[in-house]
């Protein structure tokens, strides 16, 4: 097996259906990486986040690196036999959660000392450490090590915050050990400057890299200036390798970005929001905890065959919740996922087919019709 790579199969204006291959399997894409940030798509077993759709997940060289430890992880047979799973993982290289940090971190232009937030003990992350540790997990993509740019932040402080990335994007490639099915992907930031961004762009394509992630976007700015640093950016990455845009996000802005030339996508929304009672369906989203689903006998979505839907009622779901049971957020995080795979898949398909604009407007029609209103049961009515 050659180093990972992206084999491209069909194309629908810039929208891209591919196949990444990768040492521990195939990625169709555009594809969508639930996030497993400490070794653990949160509430889900494994095999159930397979059955959703997945191929791929994230997870995370800071929470892994502090607990249980990358040289433990190692010495167990790596992440995918510690978790479980079998299919391909990409790593965060733990840049945006050491930035995130503020007062608990300070950073020089070797890379960034930080006390940890579980129990204040001090660390070192350079760009070679955080290869290192990706190494020790095993994983089949890192990222290389840059500083997130804080959102708004002047052209100034964007081209200083870029340009240190980049110095550790080349160390980064310097220190990552290339083998057969594995590969290290450079990540594009400039903030939401396009004379930065196509200076990040020229630097990483100058280095080499097997993939390439846009970097520092759905961070406040919204979805009209996100599109409008997509449409300037992606049409400068090399049109042989997977691009992968971190942090996104919501399925309006997946479908969006898959039709600006988008790969891969990572975002803690549907299990995040699975937890706390929000589910995505075909008619937008709703809030399972609202009073409007306590008698309601229909499923959370008719249009989907999740487990949720194909064996539950909303009533169920709405009980679970109001009396905090596990199984409720346990439910929509497998709903969230599956709808989220089964929106991927459409794309995947869509663009296969060349009908990715017919699909788009379909899915913007059922997210716009809203939810309808639940049935009336159980009183007596008038002939």
């Amino acid at each position: 097996m050659s180093a990972l790579r992206l084999e491209l199969l069909a194309q629908d204006g810039a929208a891209r259906r591919g196949r990444l291959h990768t040492a521990h399997g195939v990625v169709e894409t555009p594809a969508f990486m639930p996030v497993g940030t400490a070794g653990s798509v949160k509430g889900m077993m494994p095999d159930a986040v397979r059955e959703t759709g997945a191929q791929i997940i994230l997870g995370n060289t800071y929470h892994l690196m502090l607990r249980p430890g990358a040289e433990r992880v190692a010495r167990l047979g790596g992440l995918h036999r510690f978790m479980g799973w079998d299919g391909p993982i990409l790593t965060d290289s733990g840049g945006f959660q050491v930035m995130s940090l503020n007062e608990l971190r300070t950073i020089d232009a070797d890379g960034v000392t930080f006390r940890s937030h579980v129990d204040g003990s001090r660390h070192r992350l350079t760009p070679e450490r955080s290869v290192e540790i990706q190494h020790l997990l095993d994983a089949d993509i890192t990222m290389c090590f840059d500083e997130c740019t804080p959102f708004p932040a002047s052209e100034e402080v964007a081209a200083a915050s870029m340009r240190l990335s980049m110095a550790w994007a080349e160390r980064c490639r310097a220190a990552f050990r290339a083998r057969p099915g594995y590969g290290l992907f450079g990540i594009v930031q400039g903030g939401v400057h396009p004379a930065l961004r196509a200076e990040s762009v020229a630097a990483l394509t100058g280095i080499g890299f097997e993939g390439y992630a846009v970097g520092g976007l759905a961070v406040g700015e919204g979805q009209e200036v996100m599109f409008t640093v997509l449409d300037g950016t992606v049409p400068r990455l090399p049109a042989d390798r997977p691009r992968y845009l971190m942090g996104v996000g919501r399925p309006e802005d997946i479908v969006g970005a898959v039709r600006r030339g988008i790969d891969m996508f990572d975002c803690v929304m549907p299990t995040r929001s699975g937890r706390t009672g929000q589910a995505f369906t075909a008619r937008g989203t709703l809030n399972i905890r609202n009073a409007r689903h306590a008698e309601d006998p229909g499923p959370l979505d008719p249009q989907c065959g999740c487990t949720a839907c194909a064996r539950f009622s909303r009533a169920y779901l709405h009980h679970l919740f109001k009396a905090n049971e596990m199984l409720g957020p346990i439910l929509l995080t497998w709903h969230n996922l599956h709808y989220y795979q089964s929106v991927m898949a459409g794309l995947r398909e869509a663009i296969a087919t060349g009908t990715l604009d017919a699909y788009a407007a379909t899915l913007a029609a059922g997210w716009a019709s809203g939810d309808p209103p639940p049935p009336t049961i159980g009183k007596d009515r008038d002939d």
